[in-house]
């Protein structure tokens, strides 16, 4: 089954574009506006072992929310539709990931039901012109589109950068994990999952 999916949205504040591919080698080109996004969505993509092409433009000069956001959104809802039905994939994955001081743990179902916990624990309001709430933002947005439960949470750490990389390291593992293929079957009880 091919596991690739083209990427659109189009808004009164973002017009976004790219193609996902979810059985790829980590290969990311992202060209947000927003160097850190971009950053921090290669590493996501790296370690997760996808392949994204993927280039947003937004209304930078109002801030960075809906442009952090709508990435978010529609790398959600390819993952989901790159999913399918889910069937024969394994579901569950997690990732511990350390940067220097700094250790992240991430946990994700994908279950079919979306719920973000989030627990990173900032303490700047910025880095790399990106709001640290919309880091948190992008996880809980992402969380919901791709329709699968994500738990992130900081076990110690100082430097928000860090922290901030250690998570999305550690969500590209648990996802490398989760949509791991493991034969046949729906990995659910109730024979489906969403």
């Amino acid at each position: 089954m091919n596991r690739a999916i083209d990427l659109s949205r189009t808004t009164g504040e973002t017009e976004i574009t790219g193609r996902l591919d979810l059985d790829g080698t980590g290969d990311a080109r992202v060209r947000t506006g927003l160097g850190f996004l971009d950053h921090m969505i290669i590493t996501l993509v790296k370690h997760a072992g996808f392949d994204l092409d993927f280039e947003a433009s937004g209304d930078l000069g109002v801030d960075d929310h809906h442009t952090t956001e709508d990435c978010a959104i529609v790398i959600g809802r390819g993952l989901d539709a790159a999913l399918a039905d889910r069937t024969g994939i394994i579901r569950f994955g997690y990732g511990y990931a350390p940067l220097d001081e700094a250790l992240v743990r991430a946990v994700v179902d994908l279950s079919g039901r979306g719920w973000p916990e989030i627990n990173l624990a900032f303490t700047r309001e910025t880095v790399g012109g990106v709001a640290t709430e919309n880091l948190t933002h992008f996880f809980a947005s992402l969380a919901v589109e791709a329709r699968m439960a994500i738990h992130v949470d900081l076990i110690r750490g100082e430097n928000n950068h860090h922290i901030a990389e250690a998570g999305f390291k550690a969500l590209g593992l648990a996802l490398r994990a989760a949509v791991a293929r493991s034969g046949t079957g729906i990995a659910s009880t109730k024979g489906n999952l969403g």
